[in-house]
């Protein structure tokens, strides 16, 4: 059976790939990333799924050159517009006569939690635990050992609509393609780039890619909420496309050369001719009104991500500010005008390659890329139930060998 996993993001735009392996010591190893163009899917939804089977296929092609297929586990990254988050709490009675807690009592709380009435063409995709309570005393991390009556556990339920992401995963099972996961894009990001130490104060991360913008919020190291907004930087090349009267191909290489998000920091006397870039366009635009069309677009993205902070009641109340990925954070001047619309400290984030194993320099730097940062958070947290399932096995196969020793003289 082959150690490779894979963390497959594909977007509307791009299609992100990050290949790593699972090494003895469980130290993750990354052996490629690389991304091709994507067909098919608008907003983070089919819209053809030929054209997205089309697309992944060159992509499978190159990971089948590792291994087979079927053998590598694949961790897509999911997520549209219709993700809802909503609090359950689990409550069950500890069930044995000293009252200690054990496995079974959480296992059954946890799934008391996720007893809830969604609607049938809808599908859970995590159920995260926020915190135990043992007899009214809240904030308990672990619960396992300690003396109670009443378990209960607070637990975010996230669901999508359940259409959208079976279309998505048959075009990869088309291919031959072996799911092994399926994780929410927005905790992917946060898996690949945000701190211990972050999530601890309270930080929201944002990754505004070209069909869509997600969002996820973190304090005291629990997931506070998560959103997705089918809006994203798609749309501004749109909008240069309709004020500049450029076709869309001209518009977005306008956008990524000459673009910034921050009008007041380009000058008036900058302009660009057009017939450089595409020989149908004539005349020159001045780089400021290029930014202006940015920013106002930017802008909006952005007030759609405060009116969901004020929403959880966190709107400029994280002491770890806001982290920034995806493509559209590669704009220059993106974090200034994140600071200034919602009020908080903002960065690039960038995944601390460092720790990693990485094969090549050439793979690190790709890493580095605010575009990766969903496909390496898929990776690593496919790692990380590797890792854990190892570790179950391990620990079940030391149960059976202590029994067999206790029966067998």
């Amino acid at each position: 059976m082959s150690n490779l996993l894979i963390g497959l993001d594909i977007g509307s735009h791009t299609i992100k790939v990050v290949i790593g392996e699972v090494k003895r010591d469980n130290q993750p190893s990354l052996v490629d990333a690389f991304k091709m163009p994507s067909a098919g899917l608008r907003k983070g939804v089919v819209d053809d799924i030929s054209e997205v089977t089309q697309a992944l296929s060159p992509v499978l092609s190159q990971v089948k050159k590792m291994g087979k297929a079927s053998d590598i586990g694949i961790f897509l990254g999911v997520g549209s517009g219709d993700v809802k988050v909503q609090s359950s709490i689990g409550v069950v009675a500890v069930s044995r006569a000293d009252y200690e807690i054990y496995q079974d009592d959480v296992s059954r709380a946890i799934q008391s939690a996720q007893a809830i009435n969604i609607p049938p063409n809808r599908m859970v995709l995590h159920s995260i635990v926020k915190e135990f309570i043992v007899d009214g005393v809240k904030d308990i991390r672990d619960p396992l050992g300690m003396i109670g009556n009443r378990l209960e556990v607070n637990s975010l339920i996230i669901d999508a609509f359940t259409p959208g992401i079976k279309n998505l995963s048959k075009c990869v099972e088309i291919l031959g393609g072996n799911l092994s996961g399926l994780v929410l894009g927005a905790l992917a990001d946060a898996r690949a780039v945000l701190t211990k130490n972050q999530k601890e104060l309270g930080v929201a991360l944002i990754n505004i890619g070209f069909g869509k913008t997600s969002l996820c919020v973190f304090e005291e190291n629990k997931l506070l909420h998560a959103a997705v907004f089918p809006v994203g930087s798609g749309n501004i090349t749109n909008d240069l496309a309709i004020g500049l009267k450029i076709p869309i191909e001209t518009a977005e290489i306008i956008k990524l050369t000459f673009g910034s998000a921050l009008a007041r920091e380009v000058s008036v006397r900058d302009a660009v001719e057009l017939a450089k870039i595409d020989s149908k366009s004539k005349g020159t635009v001045p780089k400021k009104f290029i930014a202006d069309i940015i920013e106002v677009r930017l802008a909006e993205i952005l007030e759609l991500v405060n009116n969901e902070l004020k929403d959880t009641g966190k709107a400029g109340r994280l002491p770890a500010g806001v982290v920034l990925t995806g493509g559209g954070a590669k704009l220059p001047g993106v974090p200034d005008l994140a600071r200034q619309e919602l009020k908080l400290s903002a960065q690039i984030g960038i995944p601390t390659v460092s720790l990693l194993d990485i094969k090549s320099n050439e793979i690190a730097a790709k890493l580095e890329d605010p575009e990766f940062t969903c496909a390496l958070g898929l990776l690593l947290t496919g790692h990380d139930r590797t890792v854990e399932s190892r570790g179950a096995r391990l620990s079940l196969r030391g149960v059976v060998k202590r029994m067999f020793k206790h029966f067998v003289p």
